[in-house]
């Protein structure tokens, strides 16, 4: 008999008892592994943002409009070379639960600004041609099975009633992280639907500028807003990037968060594992009494107690690994649309493997220091 068939059948000898320790292990690391995860995709949200792009909103709060008026004079700023525009509509599509980001735009100098959607020349155009006309995400295309040239109807929140659109193109991320889930139409479309129902118009929701050189990005913001720091609608302007990572400082110090859940799952997931590693040990005094007179070694003997306990951290780390895998790159999981392009990335891979194996070497180590420091005449008289 060797020691895997040892190990193997010492594993085999409580099951049940066994595969509940897997399974405990693998929901640990699934959470863990999930934390992480979801962690990595609002850092990528944030960081996604272009240093080469100003987003010019309401230094009241962003749901506050600007003037339309504003984009001659913002276009006039030394170190500007292209401004946009766009409005939050916030439909939703049959259900409120199909959330999903929906923007009215300006076609043509919107997809200027943003080579990151990657559109067809066809779909490109047709866009551009059709005032009703959508451009939609790849993943958002897939979410709900839509197929180009098909008429969707959007429930108006902001602007109440049914609003029909036709998907004209589909664009796909040129970039990692950059969202595949936006649903994007035109803003005159939009200044239709407003005057329709007696709203404002004439106003938008920020404006997108493109710069010459990001290094100018201070000096150009400084000068936007003080051209309407006194006015009505004052602005607020800053990089891409610091807009988006503002949103998820939105949440709090939430790494400090996630990262201490993470750790407390684990902490205590290692504890039961190193329980249970006691417990199965110690039911085998006698047993390893009769090893030893048969001439095993205390390293081999302690060598064992440690290959059990790796290899039940190791299944866990399969079974949490597996299923976290599972569900975000296989599945596809974006919590409906809120995480875009979130993935379990190779760091959180390596991650969750070092904590499985320490959390087996570390349950493992006491059961066979003692294991090993057990003296035969002593465990033979040892009753379980």
């Amino acid at each position: 008999m060797t020691r895997a068939t040892l190990v193997g059948a010492n594993l085999r000898r409580r099951l049940r008892r066994t595969i509940l320790t897997i399974l405990g292990l693998g929901v640990a690391l699934f959470l863990f592994v999930t934390l992480q995860t979801v962690l990595r995709a609002l850092q990528t949200a944030g960081e996604v943002g272009s240093e080469s792009r100003l987003i010019v909103g309401s230094k009241l709060g962003i749901v506050f409009p600007l003037p339309l008026a504003y984009a001659s004079r913002i276009q006039s700023v030394d170190g500007v070379q292209q401004i946009s525009y766009s409005s939050w509509f916030g439909g939703v599509y049959q259900d409120p639960r199909n959330f999903f980001a929906n923007f009215a735009v300006d076609p043509e100098s919107y997809l200027s600004l943003y080579p990151e959607l990657v559109v067809s020349p066809e779909h490109r155009e047709a866009f551009l041609a059709d005032r009703t006309g959508a451009l939609v995400g790849v993943r958002l295309m897939e979410r709900f099975g839509w197929q180009v040239g098909q008429t969707v109807t959007l429930q108006g929140t902001i602007y109440p009633g049914e609003h029909r659109f036709t998907i004209r193109g589909v664009y796909e991320a040129g970039r990692r992280g950059f969202d595949e889930g936006t649903f994007l139409f035109h803003h005159r479309y939009l200044e239709e639907i407003a005057r329709a129902q007696g709203a404002e118009e004439g106003f938008v929701g920020w404006y997108v500028v493109g710069l010459t050189d990001p290094q100018l990005a201070p000096q150009v913001a400084s000068t936007i807003d003080s051209f309407y720091e006194n006015s009505a609608a004052p602005t607020r302007s800053q990089t891409e990037r610091a807009f988006n990572l503002s949103f998820v400082g939105l949440y709090g110090n939430i790494g400090f968060f996630l990262n201490a859940i993470g750790t407390a799952v684990v902490f205590a997931i290692l504890l039961v594992a190193a329980n249970t590693m006691a417990m199965s040990a110690r039911e085998r005094f006698n047993e390893i009494a009769v090893l030893k007179s048969l001439g095993f070694t205390d390293g081999s003997v302690a060598g064992m107690v440690v290959t059990e306990a790796l290899v039940i951290a190791l299944l866990g780390l399969l079974v949490g690994l597996g299923g976290a895998m599972w569900v975000f790159n296989v599945m596809g999981f974006d919590a409906g649309g809120f995480l875009p392009g979130i993935r379990v990335r190779p760091e959180t891979m390596a991650l969750s493997g070092i904590i499985a194996i320490l959390i087996g070497l570390v349950s493992g180590l006491i059961p066979a220091i003692q294991s090993a420091r057990l003296r035969v005449v002593d465990a033979l008289r040892y009753v379980a």
